[in-house]
């Protein structure tokens, strides 16, 4: 029997939901790190961008390539909810895994909470894995997503909770 592999990661910006939902799904790329811990190509420019509603995708564009589907919309509820397909480049076709992101209302502000499981699905030696397994594993996907999830936070200070 497998064990369940994921992480959770919470952050709190302040503004209303419809505004955090907002943000995370049409500023994308706006607060998204760059470099290569966080995209895909080193040498060039890229676009990260999410394509609205259930059946749209998450996207990393360059330049003069063709786009890569990070992820794929499996539930779109503004400003509640949203659920995403997820896969990394070093994924086989049929390989992906699942995160959640939920928005809720708290103190004035938004709490987001982003859940990415389904990691058990992968085999213990994958490439995504960088030779990490358990907690190990879920310890460098859980500061991966924290250091995003830092940036969205730092991004809606920046430009949406001054306004």
């Amino acid at each position: 029997m497998k064990t369940a592999e994921g992480v959770k990661v919470t952050t709190f910006v302040e503004v209303a939901p419809e505004d955090a939902f907002e943000v995370f799904t049409r500023e994308t790329d706006l607060w998204w790190r760059r470099g290569p811990r966080y995209r895909a190509d080193r040498e060039k420019r890229s676009t990260i961008r999410f394509e609205p509603g259930e059946g749209g995708r998450l996207v990393e564009s360059v330049d003069d390539g063709e786009p890569f589907e990070i992820g794929r919309v499996l539930v779109w509820e503004p400003p509640s909810r949203l659920v995403l397909q997820w896969r990394a480049r070093n994924f086989a076709p049929g390989e992906h895994t699942r995160v959640s992101v939920v928005f809720e209302p708290q103190n004035g502000g938004t709490r987001v909470t982003l859940e990415h499981t389904g990691w058990e699905e992968l085999r213990a030696d994958h490439p995504v894995r960088h030779g990490l397994t358990g907690r190990a594993f879920e310890a460098m996907i859980g500061l991966w997503w924290g250091e995003l999830t830092t940036s969205l936070r730092a991004h809606v200070t920046e430009t949406r909770a001054k306004r």
